[in-house]
Parts: structure tokens; sequence; C-alpha cells
């Protein structure tokens, strides 16, 4: 094989540039897009996203992405959500309620083994998992059933957690002074950039509360709506 032909190939990449992805998600925030390896969320992958506290805009910076996956028909499964996902602010942002599906097991290893067979559902198109604490060979597992449907996992975690992970992209979002900042920790590909400002006003995705238990109507799997 030829230079040309090896650093032409999508899993090779300069090391002043992103990597190149086959396919990947808008964020919906053009700022953020020109940051990341084929310009939004990488399917097929581990993101995880470092909140500095809850409700700083780390659920805000998905809805985009989950809005365009249910309009597809797939499925948003959201799985240990601190808060109750506020239905009305959800649906403003285009996403399909009928397509959603909240899933409150209850346990840590209940929560992989949900996530782990949303993941290698085909007719998944993201699952949004709020777990801390995940050994090393969890994450691998999920890694592998991310990859194994094409599906994303966006994996919600402490800032005061930060372990080494096999995520292919790792964000920190932070609040201040009114306006979202985005700080890339970890992407495919090239340096890393200055952090990014986003402008995340308007009506919150979730409610401050805790979840109700839900009525549980299949195995580990409750509809929202």
């Amino acid at each position: 094989m030829g230079l040309e032909a090896v650093l032409n190939h999508p899993a090779v990449w300069r090391g002043n540039e992103c990597a190149r992805v086959a396919f990947a998600v808008p964020t919906g925030f053009a700022e953020l897009d020109a940051q990341l390896p084929g310009g939004g969320w990488p399917t097929g992958a581990i993101t995880e996203i470092y909140a500095e506290r809850a409700g700083v805009g780390e659920m805000k910076l998905t809805v985009t992405a989950a809005a365009r996956l249910t309009q597809e028909g797939r499925w948003l499964s959201v799985i240990a959500p601190p808060h109750v996902p506020y239905a009305p602010a959800l649906a403003s942002h285009g996403i399909r309620l009928e397509r959603l599906l909240l899933i409150q097991p209850g346990s840590v290893e209940d929560n992989l083994w949900a996530a782990e067979q949303a993941l290698r559902a085909s007719c998944c198109g993201a699952v949004l998992l709020w777990q801390d604490h995940i050994n090393e060979r969890a994450l691998r597992r999920l890694q592998l059933a991310a990859e194994s449907a094409s599906t994303s996992l966006f994996l919600f975690r402490s800032a005061r957690v930060a372990p080494a992970s096999p995520a292919a992209l790792r964000l920190h979002v932070s609040r201040v002074q009114g306006r979202t900042i985005v700080r890339i920790l970890k992407r495919r590909g090239g340096g890393l950039p200055a952090p990014i400002t986003l402008d995340l006003h308007g009506t919150p995705v979730s409610r401050v509360r805790r979840p109700a238990a839900p009525r549980v109507r299949e195995p580990l799997l409750t509809a929202l709506f």
C-alpha cells in the first residue's frame, strides 16, 4: 500500500487534524460541530459528558440529535436520569415522545445491563445513561455494544469522576454567567481546542426533583409517555 493510500484511509489522520468519521449526528451547535470529528456526535461509540453540576446544560447538548433520531423512527432510551425529563420541553425541541423510553432499573448492574441491551437493538438510535462509577471492563462492553448496531451512547457523569476511558469523545460542561462552557477533554485526532461558549437559554428539559418509582410494564423498561 502506498503512502497516499495510507494517508487517505479513514482510520488514519494527521496530528494536526481531526479524525475522519464515516457518519456523525450534528449536535445542533455549529461552534461545537466544527471541533468534532465528522462534524457531530460519533455513532457506534461512547460520548462522555462530565457536568460540573447537574443542570448546567448537559442534556440540552443532546436534544437536537435526539429529535433527529426519533423523527427518523428510531428509539431514544433514557436510563437512570437524576430528574424526571420534562415532556413539553422535549416535544418543543422536536423529540417524538412516542419514541422515547424512560428506564429506571434501580441498581448499577441493571443500569449497565439495560444500556447494553438498548445499544444492541438496531431500532435504538441513542442511549442516554447517567452513571458515575463504571469499571473499565463494563465500559468496553458498552463500547462493543454501541459498535454492533452503530448506536450512540451518551454517558453523563459528575465532573468529580474522570477516570481513564475508551470513550471516543469526552466533554466537560460548566456554566459561567448564564452561559454554558464546553471543554473537549478528548477527541479522535488533532489537538484540543479552546473551550466553546454556548447559549442554551430556554425551557429546561428536566424538572428539579427525583423521579417517581416507575410502573413496570415490561422487565426494566417503562415508557415515559
